[in-house]
């Protein structure tokens, strides 16, 4: 292994119970007078939204925004900034919001298209840096860890592709990370982020690269999700477990910039086609993927497995990671998720080109991609 790596570390975060009462002066400190309060269509009725908004009196409001966000999504967005003349975003809500946010942010004051940013070699060398505006964000989900992350995720409409668009500057100046806002949240949303936050980790710890204190993040993040998701999900009201995802999903995106793998591979395709929901589709995937790495990974895992409390050989992770998917309602097979083997074809041929294949311990090739496809659909280890 080659000891030579780059590292970056989040932004300024103000974590704790009852903090988005800082958020008028997140935004001050972020340097906004008149920033674009971006959310999605579903938080944008909510109490805890009306709250926030209400603490920036020359906010405007945009929530054209998809689960799976679009590229129209983000456009419109553009022009809702530029119609206001905004000088920032405050990006509030989950992944969906969070990307498009930090997009509009971005794209403010680009003139090329977005696609020229898209997370290949250095594509984000290309962007004016003085047209990025900043941004603030506020998470009511512990899953993405897009708060503290310099990438957003977004579907080219033509292609049915999910695309990663990076830059240095579109990591958050402020992020505001209370675990009351995340205590509404339904079950099956709390699952489905919470498995996100655990992939994160999970394969960023197995990415083969030499990053020592993304891992040592990662590991801490899994520990985090194996003692707390379940009671999240059973006690939505439990303000020690959502607090403590939180930060486990702050960890994920942190330690990720050291790489993801085929879970990751795979779920974006499946994503992109059918719509399901990006963490539920990684959970899905999980052990498949685990399995199918064994071979590499297998040391890693029984020393992560030691760290957790777990006896430390690979079979008692496995049985960890099925036991807290049934516990907290992940289904075992892609047909849980609706989807069958109609477009196993295309997924198949999209897995290895997704940006995050390249992590994978065992090469992702298409051969690869099928066989793994294939298992989940089958729900066999």
């Amino acid at each position: 292994m080659q000891l030579r790596g780059n590292w970056n570390y989040p932004t300024s975060i103000r974590f704790g119970a009852g903090r988005i009462g800082e958020l008028a002066d997140a935004v001050k400190v972020a340097g906004m007078n008149n920033p674009l309060f971006v959310t999605d269509p579903v938080l944008a009725k909510m109490p805890m939204t009306d709250a926030a908004i209400k603490q920036l009196p020359s906010a405007a409001l945009f929530s054209e925004i998809k689960p799976n966000p679009v590229e129209s999504n983000v456009a419109q967005g553009i022009a809702a900034y530029r119609r206001g003349s905004h000088d920032g975003v405050v990006a509030f809500g989950g992944g969906s919001a969070l990307d498009v946010g930090k997009l509009i942010a971005f794209m403010s004051g680009q003139s090329r298209p977005m696609w020229d940013f898209e997370d290949i070699g250095d594509w984000w060398t290309r962007a004016d840096p003085k047209g990025i505006a900043p941004i603030v964000a506020v998470p009511t989900t512990a899953g993405t860890g897009s708060e503290v992350g310099r990438a957003a995720v977004v579907t080219h409409e033509g292609t049915h592709t999910k695309k990663i668009i990076f830059h240095p500057l579109m990591m958050p100046k402020v992020t505001i990370c209370d675990p009351e806002l995340t205590v509404g949240m339904p079950a099956h949303i709390t699952a489905g982020t919470g498995m996100d936050a655990f992939a994160h980790c999970l394969e960023a710890y197995c990415v083969p690269s030499y990053h020592p204190i993304a891992e040592g993040v990662a590991v801490e993040g899994i520990r985090l999700v194996k003692e707390n998701l379940a009671t999240a999900v059973k006690d939505g009201k439990n303000i020690e477990a959502r607090a403590q995802m939180m930060a486990a999903a702050a960890m994920g995106a942190t330690s990720f910039q050291k790489g993801l793998g085929g879970i990751h591979a795979l779920s974006h395709p499946v994503g992109a086609l059918y719509d399901t929901h990006h963490g539920l589709t990684n959970g899905v995937f999980m052990p498949y993927v685990l399995a199918f790495n064994k071979k590499a990974i297998e040391d890693k895992i029984k020393r992560l497995s030691a760290y957790i409390g777990l006896k430390p050989n690979f079979r008692a992770f496995m049985d960890f990671v099925l036991q807290l998917r049934e516990e907290t309602g992940v289904p075992h097979t892609l047909a849980g998720l609706k989807v069958g083997p109609e477009k196993a074809d295309m997924i198949v041929e999209m897995a290895p080109k997704d940006p995050t294949a390249g992590g994978n311990p065992v090469p992702l090739d298409k051969r690869a991609a099928r066989t793994i496809f294939n298992r989940a659909l089958e729900g066999r280890l």
